[in-house]
């Protein structure tokens, strides 16, 4: 009688083990769906925060463009300044030069009218000179027989000799004349030469300050340009920023959804470790449980090999045998989100077309007779990093 105790409640022992085992995976794949979840939050959190960095970075550097900008801009006026001033000195001396040009120009027929009158007042000169001296015989004896005393005699004789004398003088202020006037036209040729020289240095000066304009100028539009593409870099990484604040709060929410379905998974888990097992004998099933079955086997594993097909027909039946489950195949098939097909719209597209196969008619007949190929599992999906299976067959694992 006691070893049929100790028999039944190691048979317990181990049944109870089982279904531990088995809830155990099936919490186990939202558990690592939770923790990717986290990481990925945490990934999106730091790239978050390394684009608020890069904004920060970007303001500043927007700000030293500015100031260096609001320099450039200073800098121009100046050089424009510089440039205007320059250019009024240079408008300033081809003024001059034009003035002293008209003056020159003045003096040469000034200088060539007092030559003109010098050389004609010389060539009277001469003249009178060479008649004199070829007369002076008989002009001093017309002197003394027109005179009528000897004092008019002298008086005229004075005469003649004012007269001469001023001729010299007259010749003489000419001369004069004409020497001032060149002196004037050599001064005036230096002042000219002296303007035309200061006039070609603020030219190369202003060559200077014209290509100075230039790049300051060009460096004035390449910060311009440089500000208005870190707007744009600013703006773009607020937009990612945003994004990724929108990213962290579905992340958020997911976590949360993950970590509702872990404690419904773990309460479903330790309810399924409380409960039992029918035998297939006692299942009841309908009319259209077979061409249901049939046409999930063929969503879910249609090309798979057969031992795939009878496997995830198997884990349909598992489930359909626990207590912690639907006891049809209609309930567990379209038990809220557990098979895919059947939120995507497949199912019911192959429903509607019959697109099951023979070898899926077949697994169907023998999963739903109590053949399993994969133990008590009551979950499979395509193999994921983080969960060890209990079985491996074609494309999928179960546990």
């Amino acid at each position: 009688m006691r070893a049929g105790l100790r028999i039944a409640a190691c048979a317990a022992l181990v049944w109870l083990l089982g279904f531990t085992t088995v809830t155990a995976w099936a919490t186990e794949e939202t558990r690592q769906q939770l923790e990717q979840a986290e990481r990925d939050k945490e990934n999106t959190q730091q790239q978050l925060d390394q684009t608020e960095d890069n904004i920060d970075a970007l303001n500043q550097q927007q700000d030293s463009l500015q100031n260096t900008l609001t320099t450039l801009n200073t800098e121009l006026s100046q050089v424009s300044n510089n440039l205007s001033d320059l250019e009024e000195k240079i408008d300033n001396k081809e003024t001059q030069i034009d003035e002293l040009n008209r003056n020159i120009e003045i003096v040469q027929a000034e200088l060539a009218e007092a030559i003109r009158l010098k050389d004609e007042h010389y060539e009277t000169m001469k003249k009178q000179i060479k008649f004199m001296y070829e007369r002076s015989d008989y002009l001093y004896l017309e002197l003394f027989f027109s005179a009528g005393s000897m004092s008019d005699f002298l008086n005229k004789n004075e005469y003649i000799e004012q007269l001469s004398a001023y001729q010299h003088k007259v010749l003489e202020d000419y001369k004069d004349a004409q020497a001032k006037m060149e002196a004037k036209e050599a001064e005036l040729e230096l002042d000219m030469a002296q303007l035309e020289s200061d006039k070609k240095e603020l030219d190369a000066y202003k060559v200077q300050v014209v290509a100075e304009q230039n790049r300051v100028s060009g460096l004035v539009s390449q910060t311009s340009q440089s500000i208005d593409a870190t707007a744009g870099q600013i703006s773009e990484a607020e937009a990612a920023a945003l994004a990724y604040e929108q990213q962290i709060k579905e992340q958020e929410e997911n976590i949360t959804a993950l970590k509702a379905k872990l404690a419904e998974e773990i309460r479903m888990a330790q309810l399924a470790a409380q409960s039992s097992w029918r035998d297939i004998s006692e299942v009841t099933f309908a009319e259209g449980d077979r061409y249901l079955l049939a046409n999930l086997i063929y969503c879910e594993a249609g090309g798979e090999p057969y031992v795939g097909q009878v496997a995830v027909g198997s884990v349909v039946i598992n489930r359909v045998l626990s207590s912690v489950y639907p006891d049809t195949v209609t309930g567990v098939i379209y038990q809220s989100g557990q098979f895919s097909p059947v939120a995507s719209g497949r199912l019911a597209l192959a429903l509607a077309e019959g697109r099951a196969t023979a070898s899926c008619y077949q697994a169907a007949d023998e999963v739903m007779k109590g053949t399993t190929t994969v133990g008590n599992c009551v979950y499979f999906r395509t193999p994921v990093e983080g969960i060890t299976p209990k079985y491996t067959i074609g494309g999928h694992i179960f546990y």
